[in-house]
């Protein structure tokens, strides 16, 4: 897992974003809230709601682990996260909100999974899209199959 400290101002627009989902839901930003988001931004990888958990409880032993899942199901909901599945069949989450969009390799022998961004197939997904007179408002590309470090054991 690799923690990355963020800058102050991406930090705000996603407290933002944050801030105007949950009003038009009529539900509260509180604090626990902005210490689930803190926490879920400074990490850069595939994370489950167990594995934030586990970072959160250290210096915030009161927020709880269902206030964890609930608040990654509304970033996700908001925009700010990606929820995905690989073979594990953990819900890991992933920042969504200003990032590069990228697909996912994964291994079904070690689960491994990698990250991939090709400009030509997100072109011609577009015209794929545009072709069929459809509008797309998030996609998401899985390939699986056996990694390289598999294939030579």
């Amino acid at each position: 897992m690799v923690i990355n400290i963020r800058g102050v101002m991406n930090i705000r627009k996603e407290e933002d974003i944050l801030t105007a989902y949950l009003k038009k839901k009529d539900l509260k930003f509180t604090e626990q809230r902005k210490i689930i988001l803190d926490a879920f931004l400074n990490v850069e990888s595939h994370i489950t709601a167990e594995e934030l958990y586990d970072i959160i409880k250290q210096n915030n032993p009161e927020v709880g682990v269902a206030t964890v899942y609930r608040t990654l199901k509304i970033l996700y909901e908001a925009g700010l996260a990606n929820e995905l599945q690989f073979s594990d069949k953990a819900t890991r989450y992933e920042h969504l909100f200003d990032h590069q969009h990228h697909d996912h390799l994964i291994c079904l022998k070690c689960g491994k999974y990698t990250e991939v961004c090709d400009p030509e197939i997100e072109e011609l997904q577009q015209k794929l899209a545009e072709r069929n007179k459809f509008q797309v408002i998030r996609h998401r590309m899985e390939l699986y199959g056996i990694c390289e470090n598999c294939i030579a054991k």
